[in-house]
Parts: structure tokens; C-alpha cells; sequence
């Protein structure tokens, strides 16, 4: 504060005080730009309480959208793409439960990015259900999967067999474990002749040691 005083006798001197008023904006234009450019900004984002709001309300969605999101059925999707499961099944099947091939030789086990086991052989091996059950689909593709058969053993668990030369069955056929349903090949995606095979619980893939006979 500043005081000014005219030149007069004392007893009749006036005082003016004059305040210098500084607005709360220019303190707070200051502040701003103390920091560097990133920490302004992301100061700025997080102490406006719309941008905190409209934040809140989308991670929430995302939060709850990621939590009801199911691996859908369908060839299309790359291997690579599955999420995985070690949830064992008990199965109790009136003819039991075998291996797809005749010899069985597994080159590569079920593990992240694999959803399945593959069986080693050669073009034209019989494929065979692992159970009984009826013929879910059947893809025929250039990629992925290749040639492909889906089989539904009932109670949403279902298995795929993958990279085949041929099919021989139909879709919605019944079919028995004596059934040959396909051929070994090296269809689709795949470096060489062999049989890619998963078992899918609810739509998501299990390890098919899970469900195999030991």
C-alpha cells in the first residue's frame, strides 16, 4: 500500500491510500506455467473436474465391457487371438474318449498363443471324434484353420479339428468314435502335415490334456 500526502499543515493533511490489487487469475496463470510442458498439461487435464468425470465414466466401461467379453465359436480367428483355460472337465461318455489319430505323436503342447495340441502324421491319416456328438460346421479356408471341422459333444463342449486335406462328413451328421471324419493335411496356416486340435468349454479353449485319456 502507498500513502500519498499534499504539501500541508499537518492537521489538515489527507491521506489516500491506494491499494495495488492483484486478480487471483494472474496467481493462477503463474502457477501453470511453473513445471515442464508435459507436467502442465497433464496437470491441466487432471484438475478439471469435467475431464475427470467424462475419464471416470469411460474406464468404468471399458472395465465392464472387458469382464462380459466371451471368445466367440468361429474359424475366422487366429490362433493367436484365443484366450486360454486350464479348467479341467470330467466326462462321463457312454463309448469314452480317444485321440483323434491312430499314432499319436504331439509336436506342440497347449500354451499361450496355442490353444491346442498338434498331432504329427501325414497326408491322408484318418481323423477321427474324440466322442460322439454332431457336426457342428465345417470351413474350408485358405487361411487359419484351413480346412476345419467343429464337432459339438453336447453341454457347450465342442472340438475343432484343424489343416485337414479332406472332410468327409456333413454338417449336423451324427457321428461315433468309429466315424472318419477327415484326412490329415497341412490346409490353411500351417508349416507341414499335421492335425491341430482344440477342445473349447462355453466357447473358450481348454487344455486338451484336460479331456484326453493319459
Amino acid at each position: 500500500m502507498i500513502r500519498l500526502s499534499l504539501n500541508l499543515p499537518q492537521s489538515l493533511r489527507l491521506e489516500f491510500p491506494i491499494v495495488k490489487s492483484r486478480k487471483v487469475a494472474t496467481r493462477k496463470i503463474a502457477a501453470v506455467k511453473k513445471g515442464s510442458k508435459f507436467s502442465r498439461i497433464f496437470r491441466h487435464i487432471f484438475e478439471n473436474q469435467k475431464i475427470n468425470k467424462f475419464l471416470g465414466i469411460n474406464l468404468a466401461a471399458i472395465f465392464i465391457s472387458s469382464s462380459l467379453f466371451q471368445f466367440p465359436l468361429n474359424f475366422s480367428s487366429k490362433e493367436e487371438d484365443v484366450l486360454l483355460s486350464e479348467i479341467p472337465i470330467n466326462l462321463n461318455t457312454k463309448h469314452g474318449v480317444q485321440y483323434p489319430v491312430k499314432k499319436v505323436a504331439v509336436t506342440q503342447g497347449y500354451k499361450l498363443f496355442h490353444p491346442g495340441i498338434d498331432l504329427d502324421g501325414i497326408t491322408g491319416d484318418p481323423i477321427y471324434p474324440i466322442m460322439a456328438g454332431k457336426v457342428e460346421a465345417i470351413d474350408h479356408s485358405k487361411y487359419a484353420y484351413g480346412n476345419a471341422i467343429l464337432i459339438n459333444h453336447g453341454n457347450d463342449l465342442m472340438s475343432l479339428y484343424a489343416h485337414l486335406s479332406e472332410t468327409e462328413v456333413l454338417e449336423n451328421q451324427e457321428v461315433t468314435i468309429e466315424t472318419e471324419i477327415g484326412k490329415m493335411g497341412a490346409t490353411g496356416r500351417a508349416s507341414g502335415d499335421h492335425l491341430h486340435f482344440e477342445i473349447r468349454d462355453h466357447g473358450t479353449p481348454i487344455n486338451p490334456f484336460s479331456v484326453l485319456p493319459r
